[in-house]
């Protein structure tokens, strides 16, 4: 999503996959202030227009990060 959200500081979390949604969430906004992360469960609805100040996080039933969660 870079391509789409230039300058935006830290994009991309590939580390996090394996970790517990919560974690991710508390990493991602301390590396980047300018984002609001938000955990999607499987249940979850979510809008598929791209925010350049939101990080979808991708969880599990188990609530553990599937996906690698990026910038848009």
């Amino acid at each position: 999503m870079s391509e789409f959200c230039p300058d935006v500081g830290k994009s991309s979390w590939p580390e996090l996959v394996g970790v517990t949604g919560d974690s991710a969430v508390a990493t991602i906004e301390k590396e980047n202030p300018s984002v609001d992360a938000v955990v999607i469960t499987p249940d979850d609805s979510y809008p598929l227009a791209i925010f350049c100040d939101r990080v979808l996080v991708f969880v599990d039933s188990n609530g553990i990060v599937e996906k690698v969660p990026t910038v848009g």
